[in-house]
């Protein structure tokens, strides 16, 4: 069932059933304090920080009609996943945008997703103004599961911080970059090059749609 068929009263019911059952965030986190700057002071990201080579923590979020997603539905996948602060902001919108167009030149086996704290409401309709159909975007809104097992929840702003994680076909780390200051892009090329690596013998979308099987 869509809720965006829903009427509006019916829709925030849903949501505020989904709240109501939220996990209450622990007040016995980890806190990390000299990773990343929010103008010219840091900022406090709760949750254990996750290292390279590290088995990538499972997780649970949502998509845009609040159903569950896992990070173990991409077993045997390389997943990429872009983590933004919010759509609605400059930054995040090109960040968006740019691995969304990335998707037809990345091999096959790659799993592209985006997360932030956006409500699932506020994702929906930035994907269809900007027509961003490639990628999984996916909201940690309800649980804040994603953000404290990877150690991106910003204290007292409820908000990820922007980073970007590789997660190899054996479900390790395999890149991680957590940009230094909020307003500023990550390392797109970087990125990219590693995930294409992971498995150079793999023909992209556009390639297999260039040239016909035999």
């Amino acid at each position: 069932m869509n809720v965006f068929k829903l009427p509006l009263i019916s829709t925030i019911s849903l949501f505020i059933m989904f709240s109501a059952n939220a996990e209450i965030i622990p007040t016995n986190l980890t806190e990390t304090t000299n990773l990343v700057m929010a103008g010219k002071k840091y900022v406090t990201l709760l949750g254990d920080q996750v290292n390279l080579g590290e088995n990538a923590p499972n997780f649970k979020v949502v998509t845009e009609s609040f159903a569950p997603v896992t990070l173990n539905e991409f077993k045997n996948k390389h997943v990429l996943i872009s983590v933004v602060p919010s759509l609605d902001t400059g930054v995040c919108s090109i960040q968006t945008k740019r691995f969304n167009e990335e998707v037809a030149n990345l091999p096959e086996d790659v799993v592209m997703l985006t997360i932030s704290n956006d409500l699932p409401f506020a994702q929906k309709r930035f994907c269809k103004t900007e027509k961003v159909d490639k990628i999984k975007v996916l909201s940690d809104a309800v649980w804040r599961d994603f953000g404290l097992k990877y150690g991106l929840l910003i204290k007292d702003m409820g908000l990820l911080t922007r980073a970007i994680f590789i997660i190899n076909a054996d479900g390790k780390i395999a890149y991680k970059e957590l940009v230094e200051k909020l307003s500023q892009h990550p390392d797109y090329d970087t990125a990219l090059v590693k995930l294409k690596s992971l498995s150079p013998v793999k023909k992209s979308v556009k390639e297999r749609l260039a040239k016909p099987s035999e």
